[in-house]
């Protein structure tokens, strides 16, 4: 049996955490977490009884615990919490899922207190890869791909020789602007970069994967990460926020694919 604590679990990739939990008995979900989403959070905890529950937001915490009272399920809220729930003894696994540099500090937490890391949130080797994976090799626990194309990545290249592999594609299609022309994208809008045509995810993400910015945080992730190019990289795209930058329009246009060579 593994005990499982998610940093995020009514996002993406947490709720499908929680779909591979209810189809493997040997997964037990020991806490969850979300940033105000409530009712969904409620609603797992119904289902899976976790030791604790984490809520960023702390208005949302007090409306939690007046909707559960009648369960055993401790509720945290903000940084503290999210901390108290990476670090708990009762987990072995962290899921980090949740959006954004929030995420930082928690794994950070969980890797002191010995627990592998499965990892979703790219910020978090983006911004501070250089502290992270020292820190994982120190305490001596795991970093698990567990998101998109580093998961595909893991898969495939697990047990093979590092020196028989020449180079790693990554393919991205642009979302919702894959084959429009150069004119077509001119004109788009907020609201059509916000409609992905596969997946259901929050705005920050949908835009970057509409603008191939999602791509180039995964280049950055998988080489190591430098701080500087994260707040560069950030900086141009949220400029304006109605705007989307020249040089991903052109990107998008054809069925794109970043190279990482290693």
């Amino acid at each position: 049996m593994k005990n499982i604590a998610i940093l995020g679990s009514t996002g993406s990739i947490g709720t499908q955490t929680l779909d591979v939990a209810r189809k493997n008995e040997d997964l037990r979900v020991v806490a969850v977490s979300a940033g105000k989403s409530v009712e969904k959070l409620e609603e797992q905890i119904r289902e899976f009884h976790p030791l604790l529950a984490a809520v960023w937001d702390e208005e949302a915490a007090r409306d939690l615990k007046t909707r559960i009272a009648d369960t055993d399920t401790k509720v945290v809220s903000g940084m503290e919490g999210l901390l108290e729930l990476a670090s708990m003894p009762e987990s072995e696994i962290l899921v980090t899922a949740i959006v954004g540099m929030i995420g930082i500090r928690p794994t950070m937490e969980g890797i002191r207190a010995g627990k592998d890391i499965a990892l979703a949130n790219k910020e978090t080797l983006v911004t501070a890869g250089h502290l992270i994976m020292p820190m994982a090799k120190k305490y001596g626990v795991s970093i698990l791909p567990v998101d998109s194309e580093h998961s595909a990545i893991f898969q495939a290249i697990h047990g093979e020789e590092n020196k028989e592999i020449h180079k790693l594609l990554i393919t991205a299609s642009g979302g919702p602007f894959r084959g429009r022309t150069t004119e077509e994208l001119r004109r788009v809008t907020v609201a059509d970069t916000l409609k992905h045509p596969n997946w259901v995810m929050g705005r920050k993400i949908t835009v970057d994967s509409a603008t191939l910015v999602n791509k180039g945080l995964e280049v950055m992730e998988l080489n190591g990460c430098l701080t500087w190019i994260w707040i560069i990289f950030r900086w141009w795209c949220s400029r304006r926020v109605s705007s989307i930058p020249w040089w991903s329009l052109r990107m998008v246009r054809s069925w794109h694919s970043l190279e990482l060579r290693i």
